[in-house]
């Protein structure tokens, strides 16, 4: 008897050893996964910017592109966008899903200069890309981002009498002012220049000043479109742009106006 209880002490003392050991390999393995920060906290979330659609490669990322949603912390890939707006205006380096994750490493801001010393500027096969005078106000007071679809506005002055071969008007002729939309849905590839040193951007926030206005505006059109820009831009029209909404692609229905359109839409008494 005395043998058997002797036994069965033993047993206990070796279990109680074993589960001493194990939780102390468990309370070791803890504090080192903490102290190298690999553990999360169970349960926790963490939003994160998906695909709302798909989208091809070489694609600027515009608001309604994208959404957010809550992802566990512990599944959320490295490089994961947290904030939209780190992600609109970005260009594409690969084809992009619907409830895709945003990475980091898949987009590129169209304002830096790569390897090559060009900027990486979103262009389909069809298109060629214009540089024009960041001159218009719109410009100026630097609200414009890369990826904003804009229309562009000439005011220019046309003869009142043309032919309709040439659309020059005879010798000593009259010219009126007009004003009307010559492209509509362009989009801003980039706006190279307008960008400050870290230090003068803290400082420029610090005083609640507005960064420079960019050096020029790139856009991408179709040939034919650009040729017009130019010609309008040689004639000496005055050119001004007007932003859309995010996503507005549509096309608007305006009339050219000139100023008997004006005393006719206001009923001015002449």
């Amino acid at each position: 008897m005395s043998r058997l209880r002797g036994f069965l002490w033993l047993v206990a003392g070796l279990v109680v050893a074993l589960l001493a050991a194990v939780v102390a390999y468990m309370t070791l393995t803890r504090a080192t996964q903490t102290s190298s920060g690999q553990v999360q906290v169970e349960g926790a979330y963490e939003n994160v910017v998906v695909m709302a659609q798909p989208v091809a490669v070489r694609t600027v990322l515009s608001a309604d592109m994208v959404t957010t949603e809550k992802m566990p912390v512990a599944s959320v890939p490295e490089g994961a966008i947290t904030d939209p707006e780190q992600a609109v205006g970005k260009l594409t380096l690969a084809p992009l899903y619907a409830g895709e994750v945003v990475l980091e490493q898949r987009l590129v801001d169209p304002n830096i200069t790569t390897g090559d010393g060009r900027l990486a500027v979103a262009m389909a096969d069809e298109q060629v890309l214009m540089a024009v005078p960041a001159d218009d106000l719109l410009s100026q007071v630097s609200v414009l981002k890369p990826g904003d679809q804009v229309d562009i506005l000439i005011s220019l002055e046309v003869p009142t009498v043309a032919t309709a071969a040439t659309l020059e008007a005879p010798t000593g002729s009259e010219t009126k002012l007009v004003t009307f939309e010559l492209l509509q849905n362009v989009t801003i590839a980039a706006l190279p220049g307008g960008t400050l040193p870290e230090a003068q951007e803290a400082t420029a926030a610090l005083v609640n000043q507005a960064p420079a206005s960019p050096d020029a505006l790139l856009v991408t059109l179709a040939p034919q479109d650009a040729l017009t820009l130019k010609y309008a831009l040689d004639a000496g029209g005055i050119r001004d742009i007007t932003l859309r909404a995010p996503g507005a692609g549509q096309k608007w229905d305006v009339e050219p106006v000139d100023m008997d359109y004006v005393i006719d839409r206001l009923k001015i008494p002449q």
